[in-house]
């Protein structure tokens, strides 16, 4: 194990912690390069607790996941990344970036997709048409805006404060590892059975 001589402590520590933190980004240097060049001790190290280390360079993340206990394991491990449970308007806002990336991904060339509130906004309103009041509609989805900023995927890049729909953000690619395609086609026939309950 590389450590500090001083403290014993493993000179990898601070990426370990960053990983249960929340992922860690290529555009961050300084830790990407600490991640890269003791990679095999931070997996070997993950390994031992059962958790899982995930590198994904082409999207230029790192995250650490936790697999779900099996039911032969006759000593499951306690949880360590809580499962954060989201409700169906922060889901339905998910599935809405998710498919603002691939769109972005297939028409241009560049890494990242900076989107608007007012992008946001256009495209979330669709799932509402009927609902009348579009000014307290808007209110209680700024909340699931919070909620993925929370968890990472969306980072604020530019702040309004005269006009909130002016408010730029990042869509971070770690949503791809959040969504996958597969989840994408489920979660998107579970929405559309949703709007039809609601608008019965």
């Amino acid at each position: 194990m590389q450590q500090n001589s001083t403290t014993g402590r493993a000179s990898y520590a601070h990426v370990v912690i960053k990983l249960l933190q929340g992922p860690i980004y290529m555009e961050d240097k300084v830790l990407w390069r600490d991640l890269q060049s003791s990679q095999s001790a931070i997996q070997d190290y993950f390994n031992k607790i059962g958790i899982l280390l995930v590198i994904s360079e082409g999207d230029g993340f790192a995250r650490v996941m936790q697999p779900d206990a099996e039911e032969q394991d006759e000593q499951p491990l306690p949880r360590l990344l809580r499962k954060v449970p989201v409700n169906y308007e922060t889901t339905l806002l998910c599935v809405i970036l998710r498919e603002m990336l691939e769109e972005s991904d297939i028409k241009t060339e560049a890494n990242k997709l900076f989107v608007t509130q007012k992008d946001i906004k256009e495209r979330i309103e669709i799932f509402y048409k009927d609902q009348p009041n579009k000014s307290k509609l808007w209110k209680e989805l700024s909340r699931p805006i919070n909620s993925l900023g929370n968890m990472g995927v969306l980072k604020l890049t530019r702040e309004d404060a005269v006009n909130k729909e002016q408010n730029q953000y990042e869509v971070r690619r770690i949503i791809k590892a959040l969504v996958n395609n597969e989840k994408l086609d489920e979660i998107k026939q579970k929405l559309a059975a949703h709007v039809d309950t609601i608008q019965q």
